[in-house]
């Protein structure tokens, strides 16, 4: 699977690396060796090595967020910029190996325990995004975490890199965390902008479709019921010719807000179909039900009071909602449960407006009208 590159975290961490072993005389190697270095440093057996001490140091005061643990999984270094972003201590994280208490509220793998496993199997599983460098260096992913000890969910970038001895072994893996939650949450508005109507606020025409297919698929499997109500603004040109532009889209933000205020279940999808119509999308919802909430709406709109006075059908602004609903066996074609819900629509129109009609009424009345007729 396709994920994030090597980001900018990473590489600052070992050019901070490369830098320091320059200006402190240790041996100048490329990045990745400086990286291993400091690795080896870190686990050399006397706490009182000079190098070993620098080694934790250096990676105490990087500005990157990072942990270091060792090849059993338990934290050897928790640096502040890290104790910074998660808010645990690390005094209280180091010699543990509960440094994934700092991210999620239930135990589960950090990115840097999956390298130090060799389990790139549970990736996919753990994280949304991720990807596996192609030259070893471990693992890159990103991720929402809760952080418990700060109360706020952050969106953390992060990458975990293995250190290695000279012969190659694991000796420890670095894992660098990188704080992306403003960015990301600026890239679901936008998504989120895309997906709903300029006008009311409400889902737009191609958000609907595709959570109407969706709906239907889940439907074919499940044998759940679907259901979708088309409401239409009776006598809407008039309205406009009469008031005028800016009052029917007032008269749309109206009828869009009461349509948003209905008791609507979390998975049910509210729509500006387009023009003066809108649907809502119920799925796991039987044809009563949607009935009923049909009717509420109904009502719900004409409690409103908005004055229609070029309306043939009433002094107040009403619509007219057609309901359709379908189960397994139905074909879960998404185009054939609109139709439906528009053919009931339009005989609730030709039927004197402002009222509901259900397919499954027109069915009804159908195969009475056929059973009138052969007698």
């Amino acid at each position: 699977m396709s994920g994030p590159p090597l980001r900018e975290s990473n590489l600052d961490l070992q050019r901070g690396l490369h830098e320091a072993a320059c200006k402190t005389g240790l041996p100048n190697k490329h990045a990745q060796g400086m990286l291993d270095m400091v690795g080896k440093k870190i686990g050399a057996s006397d706490p009182k090595d000079p190098a070993r001490h620098f080694a934790v140091k250096l990676m105490e005061h990087l500005v990157v967020p990072a942990f270091v643990i060792d090849r059993s999984r338990r934290v050897m270094v928790w640096n502040r910029a890290c104790e910074r972003l998660t808010g645990v201590s690390a005094e209280s994280v180091v010699g543990t190996r509960s440094h994934w208490k700092a991210f999620y509220k239930h135990r589960r793998y950090c990115l840097a325990d999956l390298v130090a496993l060799d389990r790139a199997d549970r990736l996919m599983a753990l994280y949304a995004e991720h990807n596996i460098s192609a030259h070893g260096l471990g693992y890159t992913a990103e991720n929402w975490c809760v952080m418990p000890q700060i109360g706020t969910e952050l969106y953390l970038a992060i990458d975990a890199g293995p250190v290695r001895d000279d012969d190659g072994q694991l000796i420890g893996v670095v894992e660098t965390l990188r704080d992306m939650t403003a960015q990301k949450r600026a890239e679901e508005a936008l998504k989120a902008l895309a997906s709903l109507d300029g006008l009311t606020g409400l889902a737009n025409r191609r958000s609907f479709d595709e959570a109407l297919a969706t709906a239907c698929s889940r439907s074919e499997q499940s044998g759940a019921p679907v259901s979708v109500l088309i409401a239409d603004v009776d006598h809407f040109k008039a309205y406009n010719d009469f008031y005028g532009h800016q009052k029917g889209d007032e008269c749309l933000r109206t009828i869009a807000a009461v349509i948003r205020a209905a008791a609507l279940r979390p998975l049910h999808v509210a729509a500006r179909y387009g023009g003066e119509e809108f649907v809502v999308l119920m799925p796991d919802t039987p044809a009563e039900a949607a009935v009923r909430l049909g009717e509420q709406l109904r009502q719900a709109i004409h409690r409103c009071r908005l004055e229609h006075l070029a309306s043939d059908t009433s002094k107040v602004v009403t619509v007219s909602i057609g309901a359709a609903t379908m189960g397994r066996g139905g074909g879960q074609v998404p185009e054939a449960i609109i139709m439906q819900a528009d053919e009931a629509l339009y005989a609730a129109k030709r039927s004197g407006r402002d009222r509901l009609v259900s397919a499954q009424q027109l069915a009804r009345s159908s195969i009475a009208n056929s059973l009138g007729l052969a007698c």
